[in-house]
């Protein structure tokens, strides 16, 4: 098993360019089963989500050739309507292939995503809006099984914001008869995303990026070109590591408008922030000020840039609270912070930290994704060697980050 092996105490300086965004790459490669047509897709990002979302759909009959920065999509001669338990189980995206499987052929086989160590993501949204277009859906042996001749449009209204909910029957109702409309829909930007990259191919779509979301239902797409847009998330761990770190770095290939809530914290904590164009600049030249958080549904605070945040605050001066609103499990970082010095107590959903001048090297495990940009973020800072161990959990979401740090100046490098 693979390890991260850094050393403390280098300043992150230099420039570095945004990957394309995982959480848009991997539906967008989904909504490549709505036509037959070429599905040319650039910016996908070279990491282990998106190569296993490209296995599945392999297995299905999508033809996948390579382009540059990219890939060419063809679902022509889809012949399994299957995504198995072993794909779903690694990579709990799998799950929107059933919007686009039974909109287009009619019929879907997918397995149930079983437990998430960050928190429960249920399903029920994904189900109840197919059943009110139309799908005659069954559980059996841990597979949704859903069949429809032709779905219908239908007003849907989430109890709950759902991302993957919001995507899938999106995708579901770009072929449908008639009009669905969305209410209470995610608005995140790889939600708005998708809607353009299925625009592109022919969709009705109006309304991505509110809660409100109208689809009016056409009978084929057809191919299109696509680029993926800026991974925010990686965008906002590279700037909370140089802001822990002292440093001052530019992002390039980067979005700022979709990242206000974290810049507005990165600028309350004491960086110095310039945004020019798709350029990123963060100039940090004291120890950062601690900085409250409370996570929410885009375009509040995300969740996905909570634990990073928690590594910043470990080293920062003052106080501070961390109030997790969106999984109910997504702290579990927290002890491993604590091998390394941090002062945190955590009581329910709230984590209140007090920053330490200091942090001590020591080997921590990596939990979850975003737990794992934390735990490297505190390794930067931390006086002495700290070793990162399940990093793949790290290489499901970032691409080459120990080579990108590396060119940042930090002294990082990958061990079995």
């Amino acid at each position: 098993m693979q390890k991260l092996a850094i050393q403390g105490g280098a300043r992150l300086n230099g420039e570095v360019r945004v990957s394309g965004a995982k959480n848009a790459a991997l539906p967008i490669m989904c909504a490549s089963l709505l036509s037959a047509d070429d599905l040319r897709l650039g910016n996908l990002p070279d990491m282990h989500d998106v190569a296993t979302m490209k296995k599945l759909l392999q297995q299905m009959g999508v033809r996948i050739d390579s382009a540059a920065q990219g890939a060419i999509f063809n679902a022509a001669q889809v012949d399994r309507l299957e995504a198995p338990y072993d794909m779903v189980k690694t990579m709990r995206a799998a799950i929107l292939v059933l919007g686009p499987l039974l909109s287009r052929f009619g019929e879907a086989r997918v397995s149930l995503p079983g437990g998430c160590a960050i928190g429960s993501r249920p399903v029920d949204l994904h189900i109840k809006g197919l059943q009110a277009m139309g799908a005659d859906i069954h559980i059996e042996h841990g597979y949704i099984h859903a069949q429809a001749k032709r779905l219908k449009g239908a007003r849907i209204l989430f109890e709950l914001v759902s991302v993957t909910g919001t995507e899938n029957l999106m995708m579901a109702a770009v072929l449908a008869d008639g009009v669905t409309v969305l209410e209470n829909a995610a608005r995140e930007p790889e939600v708005v995303d998708l809607a353009l990259c299925l625009i592109a191919m022919g969709a009705k779509i109006d309304g991505a990026g509110t809660d409100t979301i109208t689809i009016v239902g056409v009978d084929r797409l057809h191919g299109a070109d696509y680029c993926v847009m800026p991974d925010r998330i990686e965008s906002g761990t590279f700037l909370v590591a140089a802001a822990a770190t002292g440093g001052n770095i530019t992002l390039t290939d980067a979005r700022a408008d979709i990242l206000d809530s974290v810049l507005d914290k990165l600028r309350e904590a004491g960086a110095k922030i310039v945004v020019s164009g798709d350029r990123i600049s963060l100039d940090m030249q004291r120890r950062p000020a601690a900085v409250n958080v409370r996570t929410a549904p885009y375009p509040a605070f995300p969740t996905d840039m909570q634990a990073q945040f928690m590594a910043m605050n470990s080293v920062a001066e003052g106080s501070s609270m961390v109030v997790e609103t969106i999984f109910e499990n997504r702290f579990m970082h927290v002890q491993e912070l604590r091998r390394l010095g941090a002062l945190i107590e955590v009581e329910g959903n709230a984590a209140v930290i007090k920053g330490s001048a200091h942090l001590e090297g020591a080997t921590v495990m990596a939990t979850d994704l975003r737990a794992s940009a934390c735990l490297v973020i505190a390794g930067l800072v931390a006086q002495g060697e700290t070793v990162v161990d399940r990093i793949y959990h790290l290489d499901r979401g970032y691409e080459h980050i120990e080579a990108k740090l590396s060119a940042l100046g930090a002294q990082i490098r990958r061990i079995r």
